[in-house]
């Protein structure tokens, strides 16, 4: 395992000094956001011009890109994948293999969701990456037994999994070990079960545990920090402390 830090946790910065940041904090691995509403690129623009992608792409001030997190708000059901297809190509081209998505909103026709996810995972399969489906609160992954049952009926298929959205939504701290044998990526923050994200040390996220049981199903892949600024918090702070506690982990 690794650690690594998502662009996502300095929003309002562009994409390159978003990235200079993370190296001043002494993150040395990235996950980027290529959504088309508040991310660093966004998927029509790495369909319209995946050249321009590639290059924006690849400077990374020294850091790793080791996924990519996409979110694609495309017209019509076949520009949808065609994007998609895109962030596959600019994923090969930067030697990236996990693609983040969301899955389907809670009411989604569950044939309708896996037929997604398996055009999903050809595509990605084409261009070696794999697709880990977000566990989110308000979509279908929000249960674990859902999630599990998707990747169960979509050959190919993992999770992203974020332990906050199972310690603070409906799940409530239930048990969720059984995802993590479809688990390609991570995200962390601190979570309390009253509260989606709080300062770091403040939660009741079971760092060492977490690592303990991702050991057990030979997970080998990024410990990836995902927090957005808190009002009453000093982000760079905070950045800095969550990179040192996973770090004393490893």
């Amino acid at each position: 395992m690794f650690v690594a830090a998502s662009s996502a946790c300095f929003p309002d910065l562009p994409l390159e000094n978003a990235l200079e940041r993370l190296a001043d904090l002494e993150y040395t691995n990235v996950e980027i956001t290529l959504h088309e509403t508040g991310g660093n690129v966004k998927p029509s623009e790495v369909a319209a011009d995946l050249e321009w992608a590639v290059r924006r792409c690849r400077q990374t001030h020294r850091l790793t890109t080791i996924a990519y997190s996409i979110e694609i708000d495309a017209p019509h059901e076949e520009e949808y994948y065609t994007q998609f297809a895109a962030c596959c190509k600019l994923a090969k081209a930067t030697k990236v293999v996990t693609l983040v998505v969301r899955s389907g909103e809670l009411g989604t026709p569950f044939n309708a969701e896996i037929e997604r996810l398996r055009r999903l995972v050809a595509i990605a399969s084409a261009e070696s990456a794999l697709v880990g489906l977000l566990t989110e609160t308000g979509r279908m992954t929000q249960d674990p037994d859902t999630a599990v049952v998707l990747c169960d009926n979509v050959k190919g298929l993992h999770l992203t999994l974020d332990p906050s959205h199972y310690i603070w939504g409906p799940h409530k701290g239930g048990g969720y070990e059984h995802v993590m044998r479809y688990t390609c990526h991570l995200r962390l923050r601190d979570t309390t079960k009253e509260k989606f994200q709080v300062r770091v040390g403040q939660g009741q996220v079971e760092y060492g545990r977490l690592v303990t049981q991702l050991n057990k199903f030979n997970y080998t892949r990024a410990l990836c920090v995902d927090m957005p600024p808190l009002p009453e918090a000093d982000q760079n702070a905070e950045m800095r402390k969550m990179r040192l506690l996973l770090e004393s982990l490893l």
